[in-house]
């Protein structure tokens, strides 16, 4: 009977909700059937009646709610509707949980780790001296037919060759190893699962509740660095028939590509919406081994510099002031 009026509730909530409700984004913290404490701090959510579930849920959209976890939750509720966070709060409190090994295994492991943590180096193995020799086609006599590609099988034959088998599994968010920059502020690799947290949308992104500057510190998260906050992009508009970028005429006051030093950028409070795209930059690390070795070296300038980004400070490094600042420009450019 009670299984009953459970998917009866169920499909009544779900009738009036503004889009079809999951919480299958909330087990990655919280468990498969909500048994674990999110980044070792939160209640367990499935000792918790659906009241008690709905109203901190609702005190996190208002504000009102939370401790540790606070920053990170309103990120999370802040877009739902009312109706989103009832049906939602009851699938959370029915215990019927979200049938899949890897979220148990992600909520397990979602420990919070220190912060600065330890670091993999991703040019390890891929930069190895004795892999770059021994692939180095110039000081061979002859070479393979095999050695010219990076399939490395028989060209005549595909019995043998098949795509790189990739591996995307991760420890949880919290417990994983860090990766050292490829190279001077580069954007970090993802060094977590990024199980239920994709796909990144401007109105879904999982990655703002750890790693907003606020919460950070808190979760042991790399903080999201005051580049992204930041609008880079010169001010463009329109007057008459007439280009205006920076408040001058484009192809006549002002060249449409130059080298110029960025002056006008505009840091604002809350994250631009040019960057709202994560994995456009970076991506989750799979367990393959390059098709090729690695010859590049990164000068990092700073043993700091391979866990931290200090692009902020150095945008206009490499501009050639006087130039930029001299430059005549030719009528329609």
């Amino acid at each position: 009977m009670k299984k009953i009026i459970t998917t009866v509730a169920l499909g009544a909530l779900f009738a009036t909700s503004s889009y079809a409700v999951s919480v299958a984004g909330c087990t990655g913290c919280h468990g498969q059937y909500f048994e674990k404490a999110a980044m070792g701090k939160s209640k367990i959510v499935k000792d918790m009646s659906y009241e008690e579930i709905k109203d901190a849920m609702m005190g996190y959209k208002n504000g009102t709610y939370g401790d540790t976890l606070k920053g990170v939750m309103e990120a999370q509720v802040k877009h739902l509707s009312d109706e989103d966070i009832e049906a939602k709060s009851l699938l959370m409190s029915t215990q019927i949980g979200v049938p899949t090994q890897a979220a148990t295994e992600h909520a397990a492991a979602a420990a919070v780790a220190a912060s600065g943590g330890s670091y993999v180096n991703l040019n390890e193995g891929a930069s190895d001296d004795l892999r770059i020799q021994k692939e180095d086609l110039n000081s061979k006599k002859s070479v393979s037919e095999e050695s010219l590609g990076l399939r490395k099988t028989d060209l005549y034959s595909e019995e043998k060759t098949h795509d790189s088998q990739t591996d995307y599994d991760r420890p949880a968010p919290g417990a994983s190893k860090k990766f050292e920059r490829a190279f001077k502020d580069a954007p970090p690799m993802i060094p977590h699962s990024v199980e239920g947290l994709l796909p990144v949308t401007k109105m879904n992104n999982q990655c703002l509740g750890c790693h907003m500057p606020e919460v950070a510190s808190s979760v042991g998260s790399t903080a999201i660095p005051p580049t992204h906050f930041t609008n880079y992009r010169p001010e463009t508009t329109m007057k008459g028939d007439m280009v205006l970028k920076e408040g001058q005429v484009l192809g006549s006051m002002m060249a449409n590509t130059s080298d110029v030093v960025i002056a006008d950028a505009q840091q604002g409070d809350t994250l631009y919406q040019g960057r709202f795209n994560c994995t456009q930059c970076h991506a989750p690390q799979s367990k393959v081994e390059a098709s090729v070795a690695n010859t590049f070296r990164p000068d990092y300038g700073d043993d700091a510099d391979k866990a931290h980004s200090s692009l902020m400070d150095h945008m206009n490094d490499g501009i050639d002031y006087e130039v930029s600042e001299s430059a005549p420009f030719m009528e329609g450019q």
